[in-house]
């Protein structure tokens, strides 16, 4: 903002920050011009408060400037402690130490949030669970819990505390896929009874989510229609392989198998009477590209909208890359400084840089609220297809899939595209004193001695 020698006022001509938006422009009548303060910001990305007097001079008008603060997508990680033993997510051998995990006091400096995903690790290892939810929800609109099921009556318990929480449960396939992906024992029985037990108490927001590879896409229909007759949400992911996963290795070798079975489901999904299925479909034509390696539908925005804090209190852009990126410590700062910071633009320059195509539901959901005239574009050509002319959706449609069927691409040209990094090495994440606690024990040891001393402390 600067002011002229005739005492104009004049916006200054910069970028807007990525946590505000464009300034609004109100009017001040004569009567409030003794001393008008006016907030203001500068191409630092810092708002600034000035105070500008008027004084003697009838009849003018003044321009203030009203800096909305705009909400975030939030993704908390609340601990790196997991009982499951998943073959795509190797994070349970890499577990955080508990009292180094994320504080009441880091959670209090978070930002607002039109949306907080909270998820591990697995989540219900944390006994403060409740007290984390608690203080979110005077921050998020809205809150969803990411978990493997496996603790029930926490769930439950905490559930009838938190009508509202969203829950979504990992359920990998039927029974024997889902135990053999996930390494729990009666692990799909447990999260089918949590989630009837949520149906039976009718609660709101439940469903379950799925990461499609080889070993569980013949199941991926069905589970849809599990999920549609238990009138619950049903999400889909893919492989990816990233420091958050502990994973660099993951990788779906029958491409062709796997996007029919995606075709398959992205036509139940049209064929709904559910606008916002018709969206998921479209996420779910977005899945077949990500995994024969193809650029991404939508741009990333993460670390300008959409963040996610680590259980260390690192900030970080997303989860999705191979080495942790860090825009700064909540522990150590607060928020406002943390996001306007030099490190954080460096981040937010590596963003818009990144090539590793990610389609995960954390940075796509926001994207296609973003730019919503992409999807809205594909929804509406599909339904008329689909009405007018009885054409199905057909993985085909994505010339990379014809250019693969065709010869014109071989699979090691794809893998080459791909996230997976073959036999690279990847970081885990971990910060020092807990990666000290794997000298002599198993991420696996840990973690269970660890929830059977809650058991104990619970008898």
């Amino acid at each position: 903002m600067t002011i002229t020698p005739g005492g104009e006022i004049k916006p200054a001509l910069t970028p807007v920050s990525p946590k505000i938006k464009a300034p609004t422009i109100l009017v001040a009548s004569p009567k409030y011009l003794g001393s008008l303060k006016l907030t203001s910001y500068k191409t630092s990305n810092k708002i600034n408060t000035k105070t500008i007097s008027k004084n003697g001079v009838s009849g003018i008008a003044v321009v203030a400037f009203a800096i909305v603060m705009k909400k975030l997508n939030g993704t908390v990680i609340v601990t790196y402690r997991c009982n499951a033993r998943c073959n795509m997510c190797n994070r349970y051998k890499k577990p955080s130490k508990p009292e180094e995990e994320l504080t009441i006091e880091t959670i209090k400096k978070l930002p607002p949030m039109y949306f907080t995903n909270i998820t591990g690790g697995e989540p219900f290892i944390r006994e403060d669970l409740a007290d984390i939810v608690r203080e979110l929800y005077k921050k998020s609109d809205r809150i969803v819990i990411s978990t493997n099921g496996f603790f029930t009556d926490r769930i439950i318990k905490l559930c009838e505390e938190f009508p509202k929480v969203g829950i979504r449960i990992s359920i990998e396939g039927l029974e024997d896929t889902n135990n053999k992906i996930r390494g729990l024992d009666d692990g799909f029985n447990k999260g089918y009874t949590t989630l009837k037990k949520l149906v039976e108490m009718k609660h709101p927001d439940v469903g379950f989510g799925m990461t499609v590879q080889d070993a569980n896409a013949k199941d991926l229909v069905e589970l849809y229609r599990l999920s549609n007759e238990m009138n619950m949400e049903f999400a889909t992911a893919s492989l990816h392989n990233s420091f958050y996963f502990v994973e660099a290795k993951n990788i779906i070798k029958g491409r062709p198998m796997v996007a029919k079975e995606f075709e398959s489901l992205i036509n139940e999904l049209l064929k709904s009477n559910s606008p916002k299925k018709w969206f998921r479909a479209y996420f779910n034509h977005g899945l077949i590209n990500y995994i024969y390696g193809q650029k991404r539908l939508l741009p990333c925005d993460m670390a300008f909208d959409t963040f996610f804090i680590d259980p260390y209190g690192d900030v970080m852009p997303c989860n999705g890359t191979k080495e942790k990126e860090v825009m700064g410590n909540l522990n150590e700062t607060n928020w406002d400084t943390l996001w306007s910071s030099e490190q954080a633009d460096k981040v937010r320059q590596k963003v818009r840089h990144c090539d590793r195509q990610c389609w995960m539901i954390g940075s796509v959901s926001p994207a296609m609220h973003k730019y919503i005239w992409v999807p809205a574009t594909w929804v509406i050509k599909h339904k008329f297809l689909r009405y007018f002319k009885d054409n199905k959706y057909s993985m085909y449609e994505n010339k990379i899939c014809r250019d693969y069927r065709d010869g014109k691409v071989t699979k090691e040209e794809l893998d080459k595209l791909s996230t997976c990094d073959i036999n690279g090495e990847i970081s885990d994440g971990l910060s020092e004193k807990s990666r000290q606690q794997l000298i002599n024990k198993t991420g696996e040891e840990i973690v269970d001695a660890d929830i059977k001393a809650q058991n104990i402390r619970k008898a």
